[in-house]
């Protein structure tokens, strides 16, 4: 059984990681109903959350249906980081999250995220105060370094949990990498072979199907895998990594239909937490990942992206239904004859 401190996750869990205007709770709903086993809010600035930004109070917003649930930080500033812990705690989630694995220009550019890679001393110490500020299980997101020079993660993973980290979870890839080329798991298997290392190594980097999540469980030893990615438009990826584990075999892939209802629920969520006219806008990211690989689907993704309409919407979507319906039983009829 994996746990952090007293978070019971299974025998081997999957995560959801935090990712920039995707995993908000409506995105998070559907990956929970489809077998993601803990989960992080997008990560929250610490700076915004100091200013009373909205934006960044709103991603505070944890359901109960969640949980295990952790609030992802970031941040340059110890004081500040430290202070938001306090905050975060207050909003009630199962555990705090530190991002030290952005790589994104505007974030690392300021001192945050992958940043700190950079000045290991500052990590330890703002990872302590952020530790000391709560009484949740604080854990850490990073990569193996800032670059090929610098791959640290070995010295970083003894010390943070010297300091009082729950769990770590390691992107195989360094900042300077960004999401360029393959993920490295082989730092992150030393990390986890490492016999001073007690809590759980979580590792995350290009997993996007039961084949390979199974074979880099087997491969490389870690005690969860994080799927960020692969999980866009398709939080299917969770049960099905699940089931072929226990099975060896396949579940069948998600019909039109289930894309569709997925599809509809998700909408749904993010209209009852946004409101409506934000709830349909930021939903239009997520059609085309949902429907990716269908066929002929340009037309009616043009008139998704397009309409402001919630019964519209679901016409269109009702649309798709009917004329994909109609093509599968024409497929089938050319085969029968």
């Amino acid at each position: 059984m994996v746990k952090i401190k007293n978070i019971e996750l299974g025998e081997f869990p999957l995560l959801l990681a935090p990712m920039e205007d995707v995993s908000d709770p409506p995105f998070r709903a559907v990956c929970k109903a489809n077998g993601a086993d803990l989960m992080y809010t997008e990560f929250i600035s610490s700076e915004g959350l100091i200013r009373d930004a909205a934006k960044s109070i709103q991603k505070l917003d944890i359901f109960e249906y969640e949980r295990p649930i952790g609030i992802q930080l970031f941040g340059s500033d110890i004081e500040t980081m430290r202070n938001c812990g306090e905050i975060a705690t207050k909003a009630g989630p199962d555990l705090i999250d530190i991002n030290y694995g952005c790589p994104v220009k505007q974030v690392a550019c300021r001192g945050a995220g992958a940043a700190l890679l950079q000045d290991i001393p500052k990590m330890v110490l703002m990872t302590k105060a952020v530790v000391e500020s709560t009484h949740l299980p604080v854990t850490v997101k990073t990569r193996l370094g800032w670059d090929d020079t610098t791959k640290n993660i070995e010295d970083v993973a003894e010390r943070l949990q010297d300091i009082g980290i729950e769990a770590l979870t390691i992107h195989g890839r360094t900042r300077v990498q960004m999401y360029k080329g393959d993920a490295d798991w082989r730092l992150i298997a030393k990390v986890r072979e490492n016999p001073r290392i007690r809590i759980p190594i979580f590792g995350n980097g290009d997993i996007d199907s039961p084949e390979k999540a199974l074979e880099y469980k087997n491969r490389y030893g870690v005690d969860g895998i994080m799927i960020g990615r692969a999980s866009i438009g398709y939080p299917w990826i969770f049960n099905e990594i699940k089931h072929f584990m226990e099975t060896g075999e396949h579940l069948a892939p998600p019909t039109i239909q289930d894309r569709i209802d997925v599809c509809k629920k998700h909408l749904d969520f993010s209209i009852r937490w946004k409101g409506n006219h934000v709830g349909i806008v930021e939903m239009r990211r997520h059609y085309s990942n949902y429907f990716k690989g269908i066929s002929h689907f340009k037309e009616f993704r043009m008139r998704l992206v397009t309409s402001m309409d919630y019964e519209e919407i679901l016409g269109i979507l009702n649309e798709v239904s009917i004329f994909y319906g109609e093509e599968e039983l024409l497929v089938k009829t050319k085969k029968a004859k």
